[in-house]
């Protein structure tokens, strides 16, 4: 850790001890911008055609215009144009006329601006927003000297000149160097030696290179002190909340760096920068912005004046825990352990209580990703959390370790129990980002226990619920991982019903809120490939499946081995499917991935369905079962539970498969999935079948025609999803039924349905009676 404490302590701006001024602060007067924003004003104030609509979308826009960076002249007038396009024209003539006439023009302008208040004295003249900024326009506009004046009338030429084309004279118009000069020597009276040299040195010693960087983009001028406060807290809360909003992660990289050029020892903007290159897994400039964020807070005094002689060595301790939770997030799990490390130590040299019981948290985080068992320590961490009165950390603790829990197979009234006492913890504390995780794992535990409808219902309660988090520059917070994690359960949910149109209206939600570079887009990415997958599995079209299992596997390597054995059994590659999926058990009783691994049971039984080894499969089915049973699995155990029921039908026992068959069917079409849902009835309908007897008679007959009921629901199911290789089979079923019964029309028509699909689709490699 020598290299972190070096950069730390590291400033280049620091020269024989001295550190150079602010640079901030040299845009507080007029500039050709401002000058606009006043012509903005005072047609506000003159113009009696605007409608109230108007008028209140441009007293909204005043605030941000004031406060927010300098904007090019066009850039201006597109933003008017979209709250009253008639003020913008009159903003733009206004401009043009002042630039284009003689130096008089502007100078009645600005003897003109306090007029519209009548009395200067009036409170609205002194108080009011607009009445504070023109007052200081016309304060600064009289401090300036006659070549000052010259030179703010020639630089509003120049900005008139940026927007329109160049007239008839081919004036050429100045550099972006030069109006940046300009703009400089119009806030200084005097330019110093020591300004120059101070000059020289910024512009010789560039900040570090990234591909995030945009080098065609124009250099701009420096902003002023509240201008970059603004520009910062703007983009942090965008970043925050909704993304799409901020800039694009290079436009606001060339931001950053064009604000830190003229002054490097600003320490937000550093970590602003931390945090857009984080957008796009940057791992060298997100600790590179990282290290000197804690650098400049250090250096600049900032901790110290507002804690004492504790602020450095409070910097230090959080800057260690920071750098531990980036290398956490980029899975450098021993670099992480020894930032961690550093941080309880220098916490403890403190006795920094605080910053210890966070190292506690990410510790036990920590341990989770390697695969560890952390229950005791994050059990510690919420008793000492508690101890502390730190609430957020404690219902942190609580929520990992219910998800712990969940996993272990705790019952789900003890979870629900737990996270319903978090629960009141965060609204005592108003904690709505952890309301909103608490309702995400709740939608996550009642879909792992197989209750899809109680599911449904928590995601939906977390997108309607208003958020507890303040509304600033109008955006709601809606780009976290809780909301990510419900429209991907969501997403999954209406495919399983066949609902594929609103499965897509969703992902295409997911892909506009969250895009492809952004941490949450592997939650829509992998939903979109599982969906694609199933939807060619059912077709029988396994060709089609064979190029999703790859890119499965590069965003999860146990779906994609999943998968991938899933094509190998469809395709009659047995031998190659067995080894896969014992490959797959083997790694998943590694990671305790108890849904996996019963998975896996599932399909290897089947693999031994495929050798007639009925007998064979009915212990791993009941090993599948006790597992589904002892972790509350309930999809899984009825999906076991099929399996069981089938292995029996083959083994000449239908009365025994109908008799457990009913201990599943009613979970399955309150809860389960279409697929499932068609083919337990299709499952039922052969048990009717078998059962129905040889010998004609009103009970033969009274058996087959329930089993006709029961395929025509079961192919209602199959056709709700399109799956063409399950509709043949029941069709098949249905011809031989209604053969049996003497209904010739009906046999003609299921048979001729059967042939149609059988000539689109790839022969089976096994007979169709003897597949679930």
């Amino acid at each position: 850790m020598a290299s972190v404490h070096e950069s730390l302590y590291f400033n280049p701006m620091m020269t024989n001890g001295v550190v150079h001024a602010n640079v901030f602060g040299i845009k507080d007067w007029v500039t050709p911008y401002k000058i606009s924003v006043l012509v903005l004003l005072n047609e506000m104030f003159m113009s009696k055609r605007m409608t109230l609509l108007e008028r209140r979308r441009l007293n909204k826009l005043i605030l941000p215009l004031q406060q927010g960076p300098d904007l090019t002249l066009g850039q201006l007038l597109k933003t008017i144009d979209e709250c009253c396009p008639k003020t913008a024209y009159a903003v733009k003539i206004r401009l043009y006329v002042m630039a284009g006439e003689e130096l008089t023009d502007m100078e009645s302008f600005f003897y003109g601006l306090l007029r519209p208040f009548g009395d200067l004295d009036s409170e609205s003249c002194k108080t009011s927003v607009v009445g504070l900024f023109i007052r200081h326009m016309h304060l600064a506009y009289n401090k300036l000297s006659f070549s000052q004046v010259y030179k703010l009338y020639t630089a509003l030429q120049h900005y008139c000149n940026g927007h329109c084309s160049p007239g008839p004279d081919g004036k050429p118009s100045l550099s972006a160097s030069a109006i940046e000069d300009t703009d400089m020597e119009l806030t200084n009276t005097e330019d110093t030696i020591e300004g120059k040299l101070e000059k020289e040195e910024l512009h010789s010693a560039p900040l570090h290179d990234s591909e995030l960087v945009n080098e065609d983009a124009p250099s701009r001028g420096p902003l002023s002190q509240k201008q970059a406060e603004y520009f910062l807290a703007r983009q942090a809360y965008l970043l925050k909340n909704d993304e799409n909003k901020a800039l694009k992660p290079a436009a606001l990289q060339e931001e950053l760096n064009n604000m830190l050029k003229f002054n490097p020892d600003f320490a937000e903007a550093h970590y602003l920068s931390y945090l857009n290159s984080m957008r796009v897994q940057d791992i060298f400039i997100s600790t590179h912005s990282l290290l000197h964020y804690f650098d400049r807070l250090i250096l600049t005094g900032a901790e110290g004046k507002s804690n004492g002689d504790e602020g450095y060595g409070r910097s230090l301790r959080y800057a260690a825990l920071n750098l531990a939770a980036l290398h956490c997030r980029f899975g450098h799990y021993q670099q992480a352990d020894l930032a961690l490390q550093e941080a309880i130590r220098i916490a403890q040299e403190s006795n920094d209580h605080v910053c210890l019981q966070h190292c506690l948290s990410w510790l036990y985080m920590l341990e989770q990703m390697k695969g560890s068992d952390s229950s005791v320590l994050t059990e510690d961490s919420v008793r000492m959390a508690a101890h502390f009165c730190l609430p957020y950390l404690a219902s942190l603790g609580i929520q990992s370790l219910v998800q712990q829990g969940a996993i272990g197979g705790k019952a789900a009234n003890k979870l629900m129990d737990a996270l319903k006492d978090t629960d009141i913890l965060h609204w005592k504390h108003s904690l709505s980002e952890l309301i909103d995780i608490s309702l995400a794992q709740t939608t996550s535990i009642w879909r792992m226990y197989g209750k899809s409808t109680m599911a449904l219902q928590q995601a939906q309660l977390l997108l309607n619920m208003n958020s507890l988090e303040p509304v600033s520059f109008g955006v709601q917070q809606n780009n976290t991982e809780a909301f990510a994690v419900a429209l991907f359960h969501l997403a999954e949910l209406h495919a399983e019903q066949g609902l594929f149109g609103a499965s897509a209206e969703i992902l295409q939600h997911l892909k506009e809120q969250f895009p492809p570079h952004t941490k949450h887009a592997e939650l829509w990415m992998l939903c979109d490939l599982k969906i694609q997958f199933e939807r060619a599995m059912n077709d029988g079209k396994y060709h089609l499946a064979e190029p999703h299992v790859k890119a499965i596997a590069a965003l999860n390597q146990t779906e994609g081995l999943y998968r991938k054995a899933l094509v190998l059994k469809a395709q009659n590659q047995t031998t190659e499917a067995y080894k896969v999926l014992q490959q797959l058990q083997q790694h998943c009783e590694k990671t305790k991935c108890t849904e996996m691994i019963i998975r896996v049971m599932l399909s290897t039984a089947e693999l031994h369905w495929e050798s007639s080894g009925f007998a064979t499969a009915l212990p791993l089915l009941l090993q599948a079962l006790a597992l589904a049973r002892q972790h509350h699995l309930q999809s899984l155990a009825s999906e076991t539970i099929l399996h069981l029921a089938f292995s029996q039908l083959m083994l000449g026992i239908p009365e025994q498969a109908l008799n457990i068959l009913h201990e599943a069917i009613e979970p399955i079409l309150a809860h389960g999935a279409v697929i499932h849902k068609g083919r337990a009835l299709l499952l039922v309908a052969k048990c009717q079948i078998a059962m129905a007897g040889a010998p004609p008679g009103d009970h033969r007959r009274a058996a087959l025609d329930m089993a006709v009921q029961t395929l025509d629901e079961a192919a209602a199911y199959f056709s709700r999803l399109g799956c063409k290789e399950r509709l043949r089979e029941v069709h098949y079923l249905q011809a031989q039924v209604h053969l049996s019964l003497g209904h010739v029309p009906e046999r003609n028509k299921c048979t001729m349905l059967f042939r149609l699909l059988d000539q689109e689709l790839p022969s089976s490699g096994a007979s169709l009676i003897t597949r679930l």
